[in-house]
C-alpha cells in the first residue's frame, strides 16, 4: 500500500475514532488498517495515536500531523474532481448519508440505476435517524429532513414533506381519538430520541401559526421504522412523514389524527459541503437524485 493509501487510512482513523471502523470505511480489515498506521509511526519515529482498549486518541503531534494529512487528502480530491471535468466518465466513491426510513425507501433505489450509466462511481451509503457531522465524516451529500442550520453547508431543497399524526383504529378504539391538540397530553406519544435529540415537542401547524405541543410517551427510539412499527401494533400516536405511512394508510392499518393541525411540514432537501460542489460525479448524482425525488413529493 502507498504512503498516500496509508495517509488515507490514518485521516478515517482519527475521524471515525477507531482502527476498525476507519479500516471498515475504507473496505480494509483491522489488521491492516492497524498496520497502516504503523508504517506512517515506523517512517516518522514518532507516536501518532495512544491506544487503549476502551479509546483512541491523537498525540499532540498525531493531531498536528493530521491536520496537514486532512489538507493533502482534500487538496488531491479537489485535484481528481478538476480532472474528471474533462472526461466523459464520472469515476470514484461518493459518501451518502440520509435518514433511515427515507434511506431505505427513496435514496438506495437510486444508486444500482445510476451505476448502470456509471460504472466507474462506487458508493458508500450511511443511514442513521441521528445528526451526522457531515464535514468530519467526509460525506459528499446528505439527505436531510429539517432546517439546516450549518452555514458552511450547500442546501439544496427538493420538496417539502408533509407529515402526519397517525395511531392504529385498535389504539384509537381502546384510547379515544384526540380532537385538539391539547388532547395529546392524554396520549401514548411515540418519540423519535437519541443523545441530543430536540423532539420533547411536536410542532403541529395550526390557524395561528405553528405551535410548539410538549409531548410524552412511554417509548421512545432512534429508528423512525421503529415508530411506525410501534404505532401499527396499537402502541400510541406517532409523528411521521406521509409518505412513509401513505401505505398503511391507505390499507385502514393506521388512521390519521388531528388533520386540520398536522405537523408542520419538514423541509426535504440535500446537503453538501461546499468544496464537494466542485466534484462532477458529486453534482451529476445531486442532479439524478433531485430530479427523481421530486417525482415522489
Amino acid at each position: 500500500m502507498s504512503y498516500l493509501e496509508s495517509l488515507r487510512v490514518f485521516v478515517r482513523v482519527v475521524e471515525l475514532g477507531s482502527i476498525t471502523s476507519g479500516g471498515r470505511d475504507l473496505r480494509l480489515s483491522p489488521a491492516v488498517a492497524s498496520n497502516r498506521i504503523k508504517d506512517l509511526e515506523n517512517r516518522f519515529g514518532v507516536r501518532l495515536l495512544n491506544r487503549t482498549t476502551r479509546k483512541l486518541t491523537t498525540t499532540e503531534i498525531g493531531r498536528a500531523f493530521y491536520d496537514h494529512a486532512r489538507r493533502v487528502i482534500d487538496t488531491l480530491e479537489e485535484a481528481e474532481a478538476m480532472v474528471s471535468t474533462f472526461s466523459s466518465r464520472p469515476q470514484g466513491v461518493i459518501r451518502l448519508t440520509a435518514p433511515l426510513g427515507l434511506g431505505r425507501r427513496l435514496i438506495a433505489p437510486l444508486i444500482p440505476e445510476f451505476c448502470e450509466e456509471n460504472p466507474g462511481v462506487e458508493f458508500r451509503l450511511r443511514l442513521s435517524d441521528r445528526n451526522v457531522n457531515i464535514v468530519e465524516d467526509a460525506i459528499d451529500l446528505a439527505f436531510f429532513l429539517g432546517e439546516p442550520t450549518d452555514s458552511a453547508l450547500k442546501w439544496r431543497k427538493i420538496a417539502d414533506a408533509p407529515r402526519v399524526l397517525v395511531a392504529s383504529p385498535d389504539y384509537l378504539k381502546a384510547n379515544g381519538t384526540p380532537n385538539i391538540p391539547e388532547d395529546l397530553a392524554g396520549h401514548n406519544c411515540l418519540l423519535l430520541r437519541y443523545p441530543r435529540s430536540p423532539e420533547f415537542f411536536w410542532t403541529l401547524d395550526t390557524n395561528d401559526g405553528p405551535r410548539k405541543m410538549m409531548v410524552s410517551g412511554k417509548f421512545d427510539t432512534d429508528d423512525g421504522d421503529v415508530l411506525t412499527n410501534w404505532a401499527l401494533t396499537g402502541q400510541g400516536i406517532a409523528n411521521r412523514p406521509q409518505y412513509e405511512v401513505a401505505d398503511d394508510i391507505k390499507a385502514g392499518r393506521l388512521v390519521v389524527v388531528l388533520s386540520e393541525t398536522p405537523p408542520v411540514s419538514a423541509q426535504f432537501g440535500c446537503l453538501t459541503p461546499h468544496r464537494r460542489l466542485q466534484d462532477p460525479k458529486v453534482r451529476m448524482f445531486a442532479d439524478y437524485a433531485v430530479r427523481e425525488l421530486k417525482k415522489v413529493f
